[in-house]
């Protein structure tokens, strides 16, 4: 795996570089999966619902965020209002909280 780190909005990621191209950065797309289910993650609704389900509370405080938080531990979720704007580092951020539930695909 090779690739640039870029620094944009506070969030550092890894655009990887492919062979096809002639050298063009190109870029996987990820998905969120419920491993239990075999389900893709396509909303947060979807999303939230899996969450509560293993435990985690929403917190309402912020319009411009999705947070979860789970009672009895310091782990905190927080996601950007827009899924569109859902990406990898955020989908990455849920596995490692959630490994038994959650993996990230290439699709």
């Amino acid at each position: 795996m090779s690739g640039v780190w870029v620094f944009k909005n506070g969030v550092v990621r890894l655009v990887e570089n492919g062979a096809a191209g002639g050298g063009e950065a190109v870029r996987k797309r990820k998905a969120l999966v419920h491993t239990p289910s075999g389900q893709v993650v396509r909303s947060y609704a979807e999303l939230e619902s899996e969450l509560r389900a293993l435990g985690w509370e929403r917190y309402y405080e912020d319009p411009s965020l999705y947070q979860f938080h789970k009672r009895g531990a310091l782990d905190l979720i927080s996601l950007p209002a827009d899924f569109a704007r859902f990406s990898s580092v955020h989908m990455y951020d849920i596995v490692i909280k959630n490994r038994d539930s959650f993996r990230v695909v290439d699709i």
